[in-house]
């Protein structure tokens, strides 16, 4: 068993993202392809499988850093907003997605609520053992 630090996140953000479309509690909503996956962007979302792709990604947050709240996933998926002639402003990434997944994932009985020093989601045994589990 390898670290998942030490794999290429790339690689490992896909396989774990397959392995999450034969997960029967990770289903897209209906919605995702009418919003913007934050205030920054211009258009919705035209990526195949994005849902997938970015819950393993929040997956693969919660995993390095332990305990990980909603609003250090939306400063994390942010990006920086046109503005026109005013100067780019960063804007954090939209709540609602972070949310859904990770109600998913408890669901999915992969991660927790935690209400310590720090509130927020961590990995359940079995949510360690899931992703420890993907061969990339």
């Amino acid at each position: 068993m390898t670290d998942i630090r030490s794999i290429d996140a790339v690689k490992y953000n896909s396989a774990l993202a397959e392995a999450l479309k034969k997960d029967s509690n990770f289903k897209e909503p209906e919605w995702i392809n009418f919003v913007k996956s934050g205030s920054g962007k211009e258009r919705p979302i035209d990526e195949k499988d994005f849902w997938f792709k970015r819950a393993a990604s929040i997956l693969r947050q919660i995993y390095i850093h332990d305990v990980v709240g909603v609003q250090r996933l939306r400063t994390r998926y942010g990006n920086r907003k046109d503005r026109g002639g005013k100067p780019e402003k960063f804007k954090r990434g939209a709540g609602k997605i972070i949310r859904v997944i990770l109600q998913q994932a408890e669901k999915a009985g992969l991660v927790e609520k935690v209400k310590e020093k720090r509130s927020g989601r961590k990995l359940t045994v079995k949510g360690k053992e899931f992703m420890e589990g993907i061969k990339v």
